[in-house]
């Protein structure tokens, strides 16, 4: 029997080929390389879950060469769940992609080996399992992310781009300096080498290290109040782009910010929890007052995410306990699916108004019936109605605050619910409400309409096999 590792190193290989030869035969052919390659790829992951075993992580030493002098990918079932996530959503938005781009060779040309490179990246990232390799995953995917958004060559996605690019290297430079740090306290960077090493009274350069590592990683993430390049990036991209962006780039550097707080930097974590909780609760009280008063749809759907990454770090006080973990990852897939259908559905309502604010939504629900309907879809789970993902994540949320008395986790968690209501609500009642305007409506191809209700549609229907999900984590019972 083939080990479950092995698929992982061609998740990592089969994107960068695609991505290479997307580059070389051009847009056209290039966009059929990114869609089978992701159907390749997604059905990789899908056989990984199918036969796995969630009580025996694997490692995979690179040429045989292992830790600490060669380079070893490890796969556990927290791993396994953001390959899932990262492959189900990306091979939906390829599909979107190949039909968005048609029309526009230009960006399409560009497009298809920067994608391929962002999702090799992320695959790679979240196998990695030393702390310098998770730096050059991190660039790799930084930098696609970037140039992705600079996609269009225009005025404001160039600004984006080098707000974003400045930000990233920020981050980067940060984790970069704390990887030198343990180095030099340590002599090594394996993950499985260091953990044993730290112990519970660590060198002060370590706790040094962690800080600036954590820092950058949530820079990375756009937490409050380092969220500042998150808007124009993923409010100012291409529709794919940005839900590329707010479903799967963001969640990578959270796996790590994730992973590394509850393994390697676990003897100072609980010293500092309540610094990324706070402003996880700040994050979704920002984010959400101004998604509530914007009028672009794309810088509404962008300030949610800000919103609705603050959820996320909202478990920091309560690991390293399991319910927690499985909180947060169901949020961070529930997120990811519906973020990506409501991206797709803002582009399919931006081809077809010619216009990005609200006031051009009016009468979409008579023309544009299914992408209004994916759109509230989406907007069911981020608010955490019932039977979606977001609820369920929701509530293992408010569950684990409960059960250790911390109830301002549950009190913001049902806050954020009610401001998400607020300006989900406020972008349907212009379709609804609104007399339809006497602007003719361009014609947008139903395979982006149907991708994008598919995303949606995930979205809630997972809610109803969470169970298999959380099978995954450590410490649940299938």
């Amino acid at each position: 029997m083939v080990e479950p590792v092995t698929f992982v190193v061609w998740l990592i290989v089969l994107p960068l080929a695609w991505a290479v030869a997307a580059f070389v035969t051009g847009e056209r052919i290039g966009a059929w390389l990114g869609v089978v390659g992701s159907a390749i790829q997604t059905f990789l992951v899908v056989w990984m879950v199918a036969t796995w075993d969630v009580a025996v992580p694997v490692i995979h030493r690179v040429g045989g060469w292992g830790a600490p002098l060669g380079i070893d990918l490890a796969v556990d079932g927290l791993a396994l769940a953001m390959l899932l996530l990262t492959q189900v959503v990306s091979l939906p938005l390829t599909i979107y992609a190949r039909s968005y781009f048609s029309e526009d060779a230009s960006k399409s040309r560009h497009f298809w080996p920067l994608a391929g490179f962002l999702i090799a990246g992320l695959n790679a990232l979240f196998v990695s399992a030393d702390v310098f390799n998770i730096y050059v995953t991190l660039e790799i995917v930084g930098l696609s992310a970037v140039s992705l958004v600079a996609i269009g060559g225009g005025r404001a996605q160039i600004s984006a781009a080098l707000r974003y690019l400045f930000a990233t290297l920020i981050g980067s430079g940060a984790y970069l300096l704390g990887v030198a740090l343990i180095y030099g306290a340590f002599g090594s960077v394996s993950l499985a080498t260091l953990i044993p090493l730290v112990g519970s009274n660590p060198p002060q350069a370590f706790a040094l290290a962690g800080l600036l590592m954590l820092f950058g990683l949530m820079l990375k993430t756009a937490l409050f109040p380092f969220h500042y390049w998150l808007p124009p990036a993923h409010g100012g991209a291409a529709a794919p782009v940005s839900a590329l962006l707010s479903a799967l780039v963001v969640k990578a550097s959270f796996y790590l910010t994730l992973r590394l707080w509850t393994e390697l930097f676990a003897s100072i974590a609980d010293d500092i929890a309540w610094i990324p909780a706070l402003l996880g609760a700040g994050a979704i009280l920002w984010g959400s007052w101004r998604a509530i008063q914007a009028i672009r749809i794309k810088m509404l759907i962008a300030y949610s995410t800000v919103a609705q990454l603050g959820y996320l770090f909202l478990v920091f006080p309560l690991l390293p306990g399991q319910d927690a973990i499985r909180a947060t990852v169901m949020q961070a897939c529930a997120h990811g699916a519906a973020k990506a259908a409501m991206f797709a559905a803002a582009g399919v309502l931006i081809k077809a108004t010619g216009q990005d604010t609200m006031a051009g939504l009016a009468g979409m629900t008579g023309r544009l019936p299914l992408t209004l309907f994916a759109f509230g879809l989406a907007g069911m789970t981020l608010m955490g109605l019932p039977p979606s993902s977001g609820f369920l994540a929701k509530w293992q949320l408010i569950e684990a605050g409960m059960a250790r008395d911390l109830w301002i986790i549950p009190v913001v968690a049902l806050a954020g619910g009610l401001l998400t209501a607020v300006y989900i609500f406020r972008i349907l009642s212009f379709a609804f409400l609104l007399s339809p305007s006497s602007v003719k409506i361009a014609t947008v191809p139903r395979v982006q309409e149907w991708t994008a209700f598919a995303l949606a549609a995930g979205s809630v229907l997972l809610g109803l096999r969470g169970v298999e999900l959380m099978a995954l984590l450590p410490g649940q019972v299938p």
